[in-house]
């Protein structure tokens, strides 16, 4: 291993980590269904979250945009490569948070996931990849390219399911009752 592949072999390290922490916890290594898809398009399902990818993919896609951005502004200074390993570890970290009894308790709470019982690790490993595909995608693309994609995204999943990053983030913080009233179709 030389030293310019440092960062990448732990990010590698940091999903496997992330991956056998939450089958330490008892979290479910695919869906309880027994089967994996590529694409589980059904929000309100008790295997969402549970296969590869979901309509939440695409936000897992702006967390990589959004820490591209931020960690240029602040840490310009240190390779893509470490930058990305910060990014894995803040996003692995949230998976893990995530996926903790207190969240996903207060997401069956406040949001429009009421048969959320977390997700399946094979979610969460795709997720955290999803964050480095929009990692990568930031440092490749202009910025307004990346900003375009987020504001799709966004919209995408706001009127194709009611919810998207913007959306979730808020009804976890900061629940807005007409909102989940909108949400749930009311």
């Amino acid at each position: 291993m030389t030293k310019r592949n440092s960062p990448f072999v732990i990010v590698v390290a940091i999903i496997l980590l992330t991956a056998g922490w939450l089958l330490w916890i008892g979290r479910e290594p695919i869906c309880k269904c027994g089967y994996v898809k590529l694409w589980h398009g059904v929000v309100v399902s008790s295997e969402n979250s549970q296969h590869i990818s979901d309509w939440y993919t695409p936000s897992h896609i702006i967390h990589g945009f959004l820490f591209f951005g931020l960690l240029w502004l602040i840490a310009r200074r240190l390779s893509f490569g470490w930058r990305l390993v910060i990014a894995t570890v803040i996003e692995a970290a949230w998976e893990v948070l995530e996926n903790s009894d207190t969240i996903i308790e207060r997401y069956r709470a406040v949001t429009i996931s009421l048969d959320y019982y977390g997700d399946s690790v094979l979610n969460v490993v795709a997720d955290i990849l999803a964050m480095v595909l929009g990692f990568f995608l930031a440092s490749r693309l202009p910025v307004w390219v990346t900003v375009a994609l987020i504001v799709l995204f966004e919209a995408t999943t706001i009127w194709l399911i009611r919810d998207g990053l913007a959306l979730n983030v808020l009804m976890l913080v900061w629940p807005v009752d007409a909102v989940g009233a909108w949400q749930a179709g009311r």
